[in-house]
């Protein structure tokens, strides 16, 4: 038969309480957020006053010296010789009702338990203001027990009361006076205490715990640790409670540590403390060293205690540094991030404070590069889950990448590695269009597109106000300003024989309008409601509506399943434009109208190209295809690359010949033509990225083909083949097949 890991110690309500008030037990509740309701502390008393037994106490043996000095100062006379691991919240209740002593609450409010007591029917209440006005109970039990009472004088007051309101007989004054002593003497009430060998381990602690009481939530590592800086920080642990329970409440102008992206735990800023001081994440061992435990002798040290506390008290002052907390979710909102609503892993969030902090506190990173660096990795992050499935592995792994790292460009250039090791083509054209596949309306990539919507600073779909605007999470209304729309109506997909939620609600049908324009389209079919919702708007705020958006060109009139999968492919490409915008890479961006003498000024550059005609060859003064081709070509390459402008009636030397070599009737005609062409030979789908208009110049007529980055590639027939050509510098250059396929990939 092994050997028993505990021993069973019998004790009474005046030992235990007396051993808590001398700091011979540890109970680091009684300061703290008391969670039961007063009807359990009621509960609890009126099981004890009939006799019934109310669990056992598990206590832990501490390991360290009898006597021995504590970091913190508070009123214990001793440091604990035994740690409670179950049964906390009851004795902070016998502890609180028996001395009288109020509790705080998770709101921060101090009160005290007030339990009331009938000794007529021996009956507890919860005191409220009915129950304090009847005479027939005793209002607050506190009073049996407070230092100055004698029991004689309570009973002979309650009896005078009593008398005030009712007779009493000598029948109810015995079973008052029997009732009122037998509640006094529930001090000698006898508890059973299973006191753990201090040679266990925490995990065995944890293993206890959990066997014996399968009800409740499991202890994990952090409740360790915060029971441990309970009996040698106690002010620490204080500290990082009033910290999280300001952050919960607005401060009204005051510095608060109040912020609209989470409400954090005790638990879960010392984790970043841990992380900061100690490059854990793993707190199974942080608890070891703060017990001053050698993990290779398994001796206990006074001064290996200390040592790793102080650590651990220079980590919680950075951690709570307003100044630093602040700053951190400014790389939030740089990153696109506006609010909790948009954070689906706290792990995410509080994982990449602790690297902020390391790279504010160890490295010097510039605040400016700080913040950027911090938003590139909390987006990667976000959007990757990388701290949902395995944190504390993870987070090890992470933090051991920086051992050799010395200086603030090695830190950013050590996260930036990493970011770019998970982002890769493969993710953005696969992993994240499949991610996308879902309904789920808290989706890490659906957040991330918020979050790239931010970044470009898009308006909503229809709209002029910007979705930043409309998603900022300090505005409360009754309805929300912007709300998620149905880009195929339910009621229309439905009608079309789709009926599936899960199918109807893809992330992929959603799109962020104002609740107003959501009222307004209502059931209407894409086919009907979006020429009506597009009327009002210019042609260049069209294409940005179809980019911010994800549209596919003619998305109304496409097949729905179709649809799905090239707006998964085409928000893809758009949350990876927005990252480069966090790498400070260019992606494509629409051009602003630029004037003729401007264009023309500047010469043929990337933006820019001069064609002496449309159609006719100048050496032969003959109609050629290849004057159409060559404007055809540059006209693709633009909306190909980022867009550009084609003048036609100016020579490569900027030499201004005009449009009447061409030898249209009018300029309507001319117009007529090259419209035809481009639906001809490179498609009508491109037509609202393509705006011709004439100008003066020079004391003649100048056409002027305006292009914007298309959505979608674009062809040129050419023959029986489609020819793909994109801007290099001053040129347009034609691609191969393969070659198209790998930049349509990245480009589109």
């Amino acid at each position: 038969m092994s050997d028993t890991l505990f021993k069973q110690v019998n004790y009474d309500i005046h030992s235990l309480v007396n051993f808590i008030e001398l700091g011979q037990i540890g109970l680091p509740d009684i300061q703290r957020p008391f969670v039961w309701p007063n009807k359990k502390v009621r509960d609890l008393f009126d099981s004890m006053y009939r006799g019934y037994p109310v669990g056992y106490l598990l206590l832990w043996q501490n390991g360290f010296e009898s006597g021995t000095k504590q970091i913190g100062t508070d009123r214990k006379q001793k440091v604990p010789d035994l740690l409670i691991v179950d049964w906390q919240q009851r004795l902070t209740s016998l502890f609180a009702v028996t001395k009288g002593i109020q509790v705080m609450r998770p709101t921060g409010r101090s009160e005290a338990i007030q339990i009331a007591f009938n000794p007529l029917k021996d009956q507890f209440e919860v005191a409220d203001a009915a129950v304090r006005r009847d005479r027939s109970f005793i209002p607050n039990i506190s009073a049996l027990w407070a230092s100055e009472a004698s029991l004689f004088d309570i009973v002979g007051k309650y009896l005078q009361s009593l008398r005030e309101s009712r007779e009493v007989t000598s029948a109810q004054q015995q079973k008052v006076e029997r009732s009122i002593t037998r509640l006094f003497n529930l001090l000698k009430f006898p508890f059973t205490a299973l006191e753990l060998s201090k040679d266990l381990d925490e995990e065995q602690v944890a293993e206890v715990f959990v066997r014996i009481n399968s009800a409740g939530k499991p202890l994990n590592q952090a409740d360790f640790i915060l029971t441990l800086m309970s009996v040698f920080w106690d002010e620490g642990r204080k500290e990082l409670e009033n910290y999280c329970l300001s952050a919960r409440q607005s401060s009204a102008g005051d510095p608060s540590p109040f912020n609209h992206f989470i409400r954090p735990e005790p638990d879960q800023l010392l984790r970043v403390s841990i992380a900061l001081g100690f490059k854990r994440a793993r707190l199974q061992y942080v608890y070891s060293i703060l017990r001053g435990k050698d993990l290779e002798t398994g001796e206990f040290s006074d001064e290996r205690r200390e040592q790793q506390f102080s650590i651990l008290k220079d980590a919680q002052a950075k951690v709570l540094d307003l100044s630093a907390w602040h700053d951190f979710f400014n790389a939030l909102r740089t990153a696109g991030y506006l609010g909790g609503r948009m954070i689906t892993s706290n792990n995410n969030l509080l994982f990449s404070y602790a690297f902020y902090l390391i790279g504010r506190t160890e490295y010097a990173v510039p605040a400016k590069d700080l913040r950027k660096v911090i938003a590139r990795w909390f987006f990667m992050c976000s959007l990757t889950g990388r701290y949902t499935g395995s944190p504390e592995s993870d987070l090890e792994f992470d933090l051991a990448r920086l051992r050799d790292v010395v200086d603030a460009a090695g830190f950013v250039h050590t996260l930036d590695q990493v970011c770019d090791a998970a982002l890769t083509s493969d993710f953005w054209s696969i992993t994240l269009p499949n991610d996308l596949a879902t309904s789920s309306p808290r989706s890490p990539s659906l957040f991330a597109y918020y979050a790239a919507l931010v970044l470009e600073e898009a308006r909503a779909l229809f709209s002029d106000q910007k979705v930043e605007t409309l998603l900022d999470p300090s505005v409360h209304s009754t309805r929300s300003s912007a709300e998620r729309h149905h880009l195929f109506p339910r009621a229309y997909l439905k009608g079309m024989g789709v009926v599936e939620h899960r199918e109807i609600n893809q992330i992929a049908n959603y799109a962020l309008l104002e609740w107003g324009d959501n009222r307004k389209i209502g059931a209407a079919g894409p086919v009907v409601y979006v020429p009506l919702m597009l009327a009002p708007l210019k042609p260049d705020e069209v294409v940005r509506q179809y980019r911010w958006h994800a549209l596919p060109d003619g998305w109304e009139a496409m097949p729905y399943r179709a649809f799905l999968a090239a707006r998964r492919e085409r928000i893809a490409r758009f949350v990876a434009a927005a990252y480069r915008r966090l790498r400070e890479e260019s992606g494509p961006a629409a051009i602003d109208r630029i004037d003729i003498e401007e264009l023309i000024a500047s010469g043929e550059g990337v933006h820019v190209e001069f064609k002496s005609s449309l159609r006719i060859n100048l050496h032969t003064g003959k109609k050629d295809p290849k004057m159409e081709l060559a404007c055809l070509k540059t006209i693709a390459g633009f909306l190909n690359a980022r867009g550009g402008s084609l003048i036609v009636g100016v020579s490569d030397d900027g030499v201004t010949c005009g449009v009447d070599v061409d030898g249209f009737t009018n300029e309507d005609r001319m117009h007529l033509h090259l419209v035809n062409l481009l639906k001809d030979r490179i498609g009508a789908q491109h037509s609202m990225y393509i705006h011709p208009r004439f100008e003066d110049r020079d004391e003649v007529r100048v056409l002027v083909v305006e292009c914007w980055p298309s959505n979608s590639p674009a062809f040129v027939k050419d023959g029986s083949t489609d020819r793909f050509y994109t801007r290099t510098g001053a040129a347009t250059t034609e691609l191969s097949a393969s070659q198209a396929q790998q930049y349509i990939a990245q480009r589109f």
